[in-house]
Parts: structure tokens; sequence; C-alpha cells
């Protein structure tokens, strides 16, 4: 029983993976047959707010002082909605419609090498070239980077799919469109990194992460609704034509409010470290399932360029593992020289584990002495 309580987060995690790889590969193939990106955003948007919109409210009745947080609350959602779905959402999905399912996936192992970068910038993350775990996170991120761009450019020969079966769409197999589509990825992932970063401020003002969740989804889906009717002239746009776009929609709505509750679990279980470790997984499903089913077609040059950013994530995230390791070993000594609970932690495993936990609960690539966050990839 013990054994098996031990692989749930693994179970989640990996289960987790095959919902990505779903909502791509399935939201890929409603795009190819003619169903608007714009469209299909807000219809996603709208269907996951409706789901965690009764669940926000319950936890709200249970905090009452929740319902009243002020201006400077309202105007964090706002900004992380826009930022951070509304444009993520329609650069992603632009940027899926322009490549392929297993671009798409491949570019986002690229959110927390931008991410560092970022806070770096901001100040959050500290970096000193004289460690050997700054320069490792410094090293990944150029990894990652130029596996992106090798990805954008260097298609080169076909592997797969090349002659044998007929690519399911022709439109991302042409070079502006690629390099185009690569653009929108690789927005959508600095969109999604600048969310993780507002994260910082929206924890200070709201502690309830399925509460603020929820109000960025409902902002969300007025302003991606304000932009499809700006943008689609024509009203037909809105209409689903088919039993996989209507499928695709609500799959794609439901599995962005169930992909919540798995990643907001297993990162209580075990950080969000151990969340991103899974990552590269989903491309690799991607991977396999585009190539059979899809007739994606395959290059050398994307390949090496996925495995490039695959492995400049694992490079950044050792270097980010090093440091938590140096502050829970720094805050065991402390612990240490306090006297009263040096019995629990030494001889408690499992609490001093869980402690280890919530100390990772903060975003992996923002200082410790930001406000708790969970890494909710509430919008992947």
């Amino acid at each position: 029983m013990g054994r098996f309580y031990d692989c749930k987060p693994v179970i989640a995690m990996v289960g987790l993976q095959f919902i990505y790889a779903g909502v791509s590969l399935f939201t890929r193939a409603a795009l190819v047959q003619g169903m608007n990106t714009r469209v299909f955003v807000v219809y996603r948007q709208g269907i996951a707010t409706l789901i965690m919109a009764p669940l926000a409210y319950l936890s709200v009745r249970r905090k009452p002082r929740m319902s009243s947080l002020g201006l400077k609350f309202f105007a964090w959602i706002s900004l992380a909605s826009l930022i951070g779905i509304t444009a993520n959402q329609n650069a992603y999905f632009e940027g899926l419609f322009l490549t392929s399912s297993t671009a798409t996936t491949a570019m986002t192992n690229l959110i927390p090498a931008i991410t560092f970068v970022m806070a770096a910038i901001f100040g959050m993350e500290k970096v000193n070239i004289r460690n050997l775990r700054s320069i490792a996170k410094i090293i990944g991120t150029v990894i990652c980077v130029t596996g992106a761009i090798s990805m954008a450019l260097l298609k080169g020969p076909k592997l797969l799919n090349s002659k044998l079966l007929p690519p399911m769409s022709t439109l991302s197999s042409e070079g502006d469109n690629w390099l185009l589509g690569c653009i929108f990825l690789f927005g959508s992932s600095c969109f999604w990194s600048f969310w993780m970063i507002l994260q910082v401020p929206i924890s200070e003002s709201c502690p309830d992460h399925l509460y603020s969740s929820a109000w960025m989804g409902f902002l969300a889906t007025i302003e991606s609704a304000i932009i499809a009717l700006s943008l689609e002239k024509n009203g037909a746009a809105w209409k689903l034509n088919s039993y996989l776009e209507m499928g695709c929609c609500l799959y794609a709505g439901v599995g962005l409010a169930v992909s919540f509750f798995l990643q907001a679990w297993c990162i209580s279980q075990r950080g969000p470290l151990f969340s991103a470790m899974f990552n590269p997984l989903c491309t690799v499903i991607t991977a396999i399932i585009a190539a059979i089913f899809l007739h994606e077609e395959t290059y050398l040059g994307s390949l090496i360029g996925a495995l490039a950013v695959i492995i400049g994530l694992y490079v950044v995230l050792w270097g980010k593992a090093k440091d938590l390791e140096e502050v829970n070993k720094g805050t065991h000594l402390k612990l240490q020289n306090d006297g009263s609970g040096i019995v629990q932690v030494i001889v408690d495993d499992e609490s001093f584990e869980k402690k280890n936990c919530r100390a990772d609960l903060e975003e992996p690539f923002i200082s410790h002495k930001s406000a708790n966050i969970d890494e909710n990839s509430v919008f992947p």
C-alpha cells in the first residue's frame, strides 16, 4: 500500500502528460480541418471557467475575507490573464496550426529557461558566474534557446512520412509558415514565463490559487472573446462544423480544469521540480502518436533541436535542484540550533520531507524571499 501511495504522483504526472499530448494532437487535427484558433481559445477558456467557478465559490465560502480583495488584486489578475492566458493561448494555438504537434510540445520545454532569465532580470534569481549551479542554469538556458532556433531554422531532411504517407497538412511544411509558427510558440513561452513571474504579487494579494485561477479564466474568456470578435468579422467562424471540433473544445476545456487539480496535487506532494521533470515526456508521446496516426512529417533538424531543448531543460533543473538542496540543508542546520524541534526533524523523515516540499512549493525560478507560490500550470 505504501509503495502504491508513493507511486501516485508519478502515475498522475504521466497521465497529465498524456492529457497535454491529447490536447495538442486533438486540437491540431481540428485546426487543420478549419476550426478558427481564436474562437477555439474562447470556447476552451469558457468551458474551463464553468468547471472551476463553482469549486472556487465553495472555496471562498469557507474564507469570507476572500470575497473582497481590492483593486490591487484585480489589477494583477487582469494583467496576468491578458498576458499569461489570452496572449499565451492565442500565440500557442496559432503556432500549433502553423508548425506541428511535436514542435509545439517541444517548444514548451523552453519555459523553465525563459523564466530563469526573466527572474534574473527582475532580481528574483541570484546569478553567480563563479558558482557551478548558476553556470549550469546559464548553460542550460543557452542550450534550450539554441535548440529552439535549430527547430525553427534547420529542418533538414525528412526522417518519417516523407513518401510513404501523405502529411496531414502541407501548410506546416512550408518554410515561411514553419518559421512564423516557431516565433508564435516562442512568444507563447515568453508570455507564460511572465505569467509565472506575476504569481509573486498575485500570491501576496490572494493566497487561494483556485480562486485566483477561476478569476483569471473568467477574465481571459472575456478578453479572448473581444479579440476574436475584433478580428473575425465572419459569424460563421464561431460555428463548430463537426463532432471533431465540438469534441476538441470540450476535451481541451475539461483537460484544462483537470490538469489544474492534478498539477496542484502533485506539486503539493513532491514540489514543482518533480512536476517539471515530466514535461519532455509529453514531447515524446506527441511525436510517436503524431507520426503514426496523424502522419506528421519528422525532420532531422527538428529532432535534434527538440533533443537539445530537453537536454537544456534538465541542465537548468539540475542547477535549480542543487539550489534547493542548499536551502534545505541550511534550514536543517538552523533547526538543529533551535533545540526544541531537533528530535522531530531528525527522527521523523516524512515530516522533514513535507517541510522541504512546502519550501519547494515556491516558484522554482523565483527567489525564496518571494511569497508562497505553487507552479499551478492551469493553462499549459
